[in-house]
């Protein structure tokens, strides 16, 4: 059975949009020309059978019998950019949406925090979806978080903090400190770290931050401030602060880097590269993630794999088991990670 995913790529929208376009929800403007080559797509791919219907005929659609058997799963994802090319949460959403076609759901839409717009927005698309369940990824405003609870039946978050709630999530600060333990292993004292903060914007509450600084202070290792860069994760900050900290004296600049994402730890290393440095001789670095292409960078990245495929169908799993009555309480569910020694960081250094 083809997926909201499937029509999206292949009329080259959102899958949001498909969404809004096969649920005829009208909160957003979209275009005749756009809302007809998604139901064109939708038809050819078998996901609506008989001729194109028109905008108005597809309300009648929603309600036929075919999709009236699946219950409807709507997802907020808390990442600013197009979710579906973003490397880590799309592993992420394919899994959630993968678990829910197997166990005859309807990913419905899915939202990225830059298009939540204040509560009566969230309210009226929530509302006018008629969701059985909702899948938080991380942590959105809290007026939007409440407005959801009080709305959908059923919420299961993925890395959110709410013990009132199912969560499926790793272990962030544990994840952190096996990459700057790796780096202390291989003789490193001076490590940098280079992140961002959450929602609050208070790095001291971040996870990995306090992962790093975890294993820094059980080492005995002082942290200098000039070594830690908060770059609201951005790609272009974590080179410039990269390039920034590799102007420090020799004796005085990091020897090593644990970026909290590989998207960081990319752009970082890129800087360090240009500045005519070597990797891992002159500075190592590791990351966090395991994102596909931390496997082809030059050199390859070290990093700490987070099963991003697998906690997507774990709380897509959890979520319908809810819906069903089961696990009334809800809990905590830890994903394994594990660390990935890659060229970018498997030297000793001896000085």
């Amino acid at each position: 059975m083809p997926t909201l995913k499937d029509i999206a790529r292949q009329a080259g929208v959102s899958i949001s949009t498909v969404s809004r376009v096969l649920n005829n929800d009208s909160s957003r403007h979209i275009s005749q020309e756009t809302k007809g080559r998604v139901i064109k797509t939708a038809k050819a791919l078998g996901y609506l059978a008989g001729e194109a219907p028109s905008p108005r005929a597809v309300e009648p659609y929603k309600r036929s019998s075919r999709v009236a058997a699946f219950r409807q799963v709507g997802c907020i994802v808390s990442v600013p950019q197009n979710k579906y090319n973003h490397p880590y949460f799309s592993p992420i959403l394919a899994g959630v949406e993968k678990k829910l076609t197997e166990l005859n759901c309807v990913l419905s839409y899915v939202i990225p925090i830059e298009e939540l717009r204040g509560e009566t927005v969230l309210r009226k698309l929530v509302q006018d979806a008629k969701l059985d369940g909702m899948i938080l990824i991380e942590r959105i405003p809290e007026e939007a978080y409440e407005a959801v609870k009080s709305i959908v039946p059923v919420v299961v978050g993925i890395d959110v903090s709410d013990p009132t709630i199912p969560v499926v999530m790793y272990d962030r600060v544990g994840a952190a400190g096996a990459a700057v333990q790796h780096l202390i292993d291989r003789g490193h004292r001076r490590i940098a770290f280079i992140g961002g903060a959450g929602l609050t914007g208070d790095m001291e509450r971040e996870k990995r931050y306090r992962g790093y600084r975890f294993a820094m202070q059980e080492a005995g290792l002082d942290i200098d401030p000039r070594w830690i860069a908060n770059t609201e994760w951005d790609v272009n900050v974590s080179y410039e602060r990269m390039s920034d900290m590799m102007r420090l004296p020799p004796d005085e600049r990091p020897t090593a880097v644990f970026a909290a994402s590989d998207m960081m730890g990319i752009s970082a290393m890129r800087a360090a590269a240009e500045m005519g440095l070597r990797i891992p001789e002159d500075v190592a670095f590791v990351g966090l993630d395991n994102i596909e292409i931390s496997q082809y960078t030059s050199p390859p990245l070290s990093t700490v794999h987070i099963p991003k495929t697998e906690m997507g169908e774990m709380a897509a799993k959890v979520l319908v088991d809810q819906m069903n009555g089961d696990h009334p309480l809800p809990f905590k569910l830890l994903m394994p990670h594990r660390l990935i020694v890659r060229q970018s960081s498997d030297a000793i250094r001896t000085r």
